[in-house]
Order: C-alpha cells, then structure tokens, then sequence
C-alpha cells in the first residue's frame, strides 16, 4: 500500500482559505482545491445544503429495506465481496474500511479495522446508509457517481464539516451494457493518508467490472484485445461478448476506449463491421489453444487478439477441432484478419454490379453525397463500407446508422450528439452524434428513406454548412464527412407523396448507385463459391457443389437477396458429414425447387422476410444442423430413415446431429 504519510500542512493552509472564501464570503477559490471538488461544493450549495442539513434520523434504513436493496444489487455483491475482501488485506490495520454503494449512494456493505469503524459509524457509514452527494455532500462516494470518475476526497474537501475526520477514495463500477452501476470505495482517517490508495481502488474496481462483463456473457463468445499483448487478461484489456452467430453484444468500456466508439455503434452489429475480421476464421484459428493470441488490425490501429468463454464446439465447417494442428502466435497484423472488403473484392463479373462500382468508384476522392438503392439484402451497406474502404479515407472512422432501427424519439440525439443535460435521461457531460464520429472519415445513413420529416431539414442544414449543433447547445462545430445514403424505397416516389424533403433528395442524389437484385444477377455460381469459401476457410478440402444443386440456386428468385442466400449455404454446410465436401439438391431447403412466387426479373416485396435470423433465431452452425434435422424428423412423422433419405445424410449423422442439444 505505501507508507503512511501525514498531509501537508500547506494542504491544510490551502484548504482553510478555499473554504474561508467559498463558504464566509460567497467566492470561488479558484486555484486552492481541485476543479472536481469545487464543482462538487457548488453543486451541494445548490442543493441547499450546509452543516445544519446533517440529521441523523436519514442516516440508515431498517434491516428489512436494506436487505431488499442487497437483493436487488445480488450480482454486484457477490462480484464485489472477494474483492473487497482482498483489498481490506492489503490495507488492514490502517484505520480503515472498504466499502461497495450502489448507484444512488447506498451503502450496501463494509468490511473494516473495529478502531475504525467506530468512528465512522457516529457519522453513519454502515450498511443502509446513503452517501449520495446532495444528501451527505462533497464525498467520495457521492462525488464519483455524480462525476462518473474516480476521486480522492481529503479532509476539509469534504462539503460537511463534520466529515472532515476521513480521507475517501471511490472509483465508479460500470455494468457490462455500460450502466453505472455501483462504486468502490477505501475511507480512512484523514490524518493516515495512502499514498497509493486511489491507485488501488481504481484497479480493484476495475477487476470487478471485468469480473461482472464476464459472469454476465459466460455463454457468449469473449473476444479479448489490447494493443499490447501483455495486457490481454489484465483488467485493461478490452473485451467483447459476440454470439455464435456474430453479432456484439456488448464492449466493455476499455474495449470501447481502445476502439474509440460507444456501445451505441456496435451492439447488434455484426462482428465484421466493429472489427473487420472473420470471427469464423478467428474462431477456428484460435479455439485449439485457449491461450493462444493473434493480431488484427481495426482503422489501422494493431491489436493483439485472445478469445474465451463459450467457444463453439467445433469450428463453423463442422470439422472436430482435435484435428487442427497446435496455433502458435501470429506475427503480422493481417495474418488473422479477413481481406479488407472493397469495390474491387465486391466485383464477382454482374455486369449491373459492375456498373454500380465503376460509377462509385469515380467518387472516390470527390465530395460527392453517394446515394445506394435496391432491395432490402441486397448488400447496401457492404457496398458503403467497400466504397469507404477505397478511398482516400479508409483510415478514418466509418459509422453507420439505421434510420429505421432506431426508434424516433432517439434519432436526432443518435446523428447530432447532445449537450449533457439536454433531455431526461441525458449523460451529463452530454455525447457526440455519429455526425462527429464520422468526423474526417464516412458517415452511412441506412434506410434514409425512413428518416423523420424534421430531422430531414437538421441533416440538409449540416450538409449545406459542414457544421453540426448538438441537442441543448447553441455551439456549432464543423465537420468533414463523407456522405453515403441507401434505400429500399423509390425516393422520387416518396418526395411526391410529401414524405421525403425534395431538396434534401436532390442534395443527397449527387451520384445514384442500383444495386440488382439478386435474381437479377448473373454471377450467382461465383458468388455461391465465394460465399461458401469464407465460411469454410477452416476446411482440409473446400467444398463443392453439384451441377444440381448450382442450377436449383440459379433458378430461385430469393425474395430474401444476398442475406438468404447466405443462410441457405450456411445450413447446406451444417448438414455435410465431417468427410463431405460435395453440397448436392438433398442439402438445399426445399423451397428452391418449388414454384417461386417471384419468378426471375420480377421485383421481390419490400419487406425483408430474412432480415430475422433463420430456423428460430440461432445461428450457430450446430443449432441450424440440429433444427434442420429435427424438421426433417418432424416431416417424416418420426421415421429415422426416411428423414436421414430426405438431408441426403447417414442414419448415423442424423442421429448424431440429432444429439448435439
């Protein structure tokens, strides 16, 4: 912990001039204390406190109350306790206690030296107890929820002086989906002062939001990275939940930090997009050797590379990973990553596709707004993030947002940014729109077709005077952005029916790209194979596909484009045995040999009918198997064999597949 020090003296004299000007004479004491505290001091003089606001009667609540509120907190406390427990070890027979709060200020347990917690507790600090600020004052605890940050509150900085006995250090606890959550907190006598303390309890609650990121995702796939590899398994290490399937579910906030984004901009996202990588691959590459790392490279920033957690059983092509040779270390950045995604790697031999990027790619150092149209799956915004990928701007950030994911009311906060405090429920240091995020780099507009008729008129201001103004703010801050949008609608159409501003079509419109449908592709072999490569990289022998099988895939319509196309493969490779490599008809959904409701050249319906994840939501590869077996058990009313005929498989690997739940 350090040696015990005395504060200095001088602390003291400064401390009793700050306070002399602050509270006798009503100045600020501007150089005296540190900034958080003097705005901690005008903050409780706003609540109206003084030494006369302390009674006693608030300080705890009955055992019942208290009992319900350490219910309410079980994860946090039983994260929390062995750490208070071991930070208490390295600081007993100090004169002081550890202490976890929740997020309002309630003490929810203490552990402590008995000389010590005598004391404090003639100034309530024991369970059931709040310390949040505009209760107790500038405190530790209080001060660190209301600032978000970690804080030392020494002596006389305490707003009551009452509690001018105790030296406090508190970090703030965050949840994995980035709530606040609670604070960890050391008090002592201020005369005792640890040098090193606020150092300990910033680390100790650092390892408790680890600790809770990884109870909370223990089902999930944990990918962990750093940009020093003597980080990963540290509490500074990033770290990322992602499902089977590949979608992040949350980043935790080194991750966030290390990635320079929010959580806003990769939940729900696909793995790819956040880090540019196959999790396929990384999976595969990494899952023999738990302890085994690689590099990657996101926005051209290195970052070393460990997975954990709930790693799938065997790799995506359903080969047994007791097969794959011992992983040693990667040495290069790109040796892990997928090919970056550009027009280059897009182009498959469509002549219609090949229109659409020998036209964007005439933009590329131009700034011109690109437009994309076509179907829902059609690929939009790969085609944006190929677009943004060969340009001069490749290195600067590319965010993306769904106008018609994101529910109205957030929209305008989620593209402009906020002042803090600008709305209930606001950050109160307030946050960044993605217009600022895309800052220097590109920002996508999905769905811009869906976007509300008042904000249509903010974002053709922004674009008109390269400036954007946060909600609550009268500020301007200017931006240079890159300006891709798509749609599955007829813009023209909805400008006409009064629901799409004509001016922000026509200054969104400065280059129109279509991409075809898929059914209206030509180089649909071509991109079966490509598709089936990637998600079979891991393989001995990659896979092949039947002349019956390739022209059953050219003769559907796929209503549901790209995407279910995608899916149609996955669940073909799910259903080979691990010493396949032929896909043939018996391997395809039956779908794609019945009479299509859309024949080719005929425009699918607007709605997207694969959007939602296929065969009940999962998307593992062993679940898609399992379930497509036991639906083909279902239609062949039980009989083993006949199911087995039907997926083109053995009486033996159906029953297998059959087990995997």
């Amino acid at each position: 912990m350090g040696q015990i020090q005395r504060l200095p003296d001088a602390h003291d004299q400064r401390l009793r001039q700050a306070r002399q000007l602050f509270f006798d004479q009503g100045n600020l004491p501007d150089g005296l204390v540190d900034p958080v505290i003097l705005r901690s001091w005008e903050r409780c003089r706003r609540f109206g406190l003084g030494d006369a606001n302390y009674a006693p009667a608030m300080d705890a609540m009955d055992r019942v109350a208290l009992k319900t509120e350490q219910e309410r907190n079980r994860l946090l406390l039983t994260q929390g306790r062995s750490i208070m427990e071991h930070v208490f070890e390295q600081i007993r027979d100090s004169g002081s206690m550890v202490i976890l709060a929740d997020s309002n200020g309630l003490l929810l347990e203490t552990v402590g030296d008995p000389d010590f917690v005598s004391r404090a507790d003639r100034v309530a600090i024991l369970a059931g107890a709040s310390w949040d600020e505009n209760l107790r004052g500038t405190n530790a605890i209080g001060t660190a929820l209301s600032e978000e940050t970690s804080i030392a509150v020494l002596g006389s900085e305490h707003f009551l002086e009452n509690n001018g006995f105790l030296t406090c250090c508190a970090s703030p606890i965050f949840g994995p989906d980035g709530r606040l959550i609670g604070v960890l907190d050391i008090s002592g006598d201020y005369r005792s002062h640890q040098r090193h303390t606020l150092g300990l309890v910033r680390l100790s609650s650092a390892i408790v939001e680890k600790r809770l990121f990884e109870t909370v995702h223990a089902r999930d796939i944990l990918v962990c990275f750093h940009g020093r590899a003597d980080y990963l398994g540290s509490p500074r290490e990033g770290m990322a939940a992602v499902s089977p399937d590949g979608q992040v579910l949350a980043i935790n906030r080194n991750g966030l930090d290390l990635l320079g984004i929010r959580q806003v901009d990769a939940v729900r996202r696909d793995f790819s997009m956040v880090f540019e990588s196959n999790l396929a691959a990384l999976v595969d590459r990494l899952r023999s050797n738990p302890q085994a790392t690689c590099e990657i490279s996101v926005n051209g920033k290195p970052f070393h590379l460990q997975l954990r957690g709930q790693l799938p059983p065997q790799s995506v092509a359903g080969r047994v990973y007791d097969e794959l040779p011992p992983v040693r270390p990667a040495r290069r950045p790109e040796s892990c990553s997928a090919p970056k995604l550009t027009l280059d790697t897009l182009n498959t031999g469509d002549i219609r596709l090949q229109a659409a990027i020998d036209r964007a790619r005439r933009m590329l150092d131009r700034d011109i707004p690109i437009l994309i149209q076509g179907e829902s799956g059609a690929g939009k915004e790969m085609f944006a993030k190929a677009f943004h990928n060969s340009g001069p701007r490749r290195d600067a950030p590319f965010v993306a947002l769904n106008c018609a994911s994101i529910p109205e009311s957030l929209i305008e906060s989620e593209l402009f940014g906020y002042q803090g405090g600008a709305f209930t429920g606001a950050r109160k240091e307030g946050a960044p729109g993605k217009i600022q995020q895309a800052h220097g780099g590109t920002l996508f507009l999905d769905e811009i077709g869906d976007m509300p008729l008042n904000l249509q008129a903010r974002l053709l201001r922004v674009l008109q005077e390269r400036c954007v103004t946060p909600l609550g703010s009268t500020r301007s801050i200017q931006v240079d952005i890159s300006l891709v949008c798509a749609t599955h609608r007829k813009l023209r159409e909805e400008v006409a029916r009064g629901t799409f501003r004509e001016d922000l079509y026509y200054r969104l419109n400065g280059m129109s790209v279509t991409l075809p449908a898929l059914r209206e592709r030509t180089d649909i072999r071509t991109l079966v194979s490509k598709l089936a490569a990637a998600e079979t990289a891991s393989r001995c022998a990659p896979v092949r596909f039947s002349e019956g099988a390739l022209q059953a895939i050219e003769g559907y319509a796929w209503p549901g484009n790209i995407r279910q196309l995608f899916n149609v493969i996955r669940v073909a490779i799910a259903l080979l045995d691990d010493d396949e490599t032929l896909i043939g008809e018996t391997h395809l959904p039956e779908e794609l040999f019945e009479a299509s409701p859309f024949s080719r050249g005929t425009p699918a319906p607007t709605h997207d009918p694969w959007a939602a994840a296929p065969l009940d939501g999962s998307n593992s590869l062993d679940a898609i198997s399992r379930q497509a077996a036991m639906r083909a058990l279902e239609a062949a009313g039980g009989n083993i064999s006949s199911a087995a005929r039907q997926l083109g498989i053995s009486r033996n690997t159906l029953y297998r597949k059959l087990g995997r739940m």
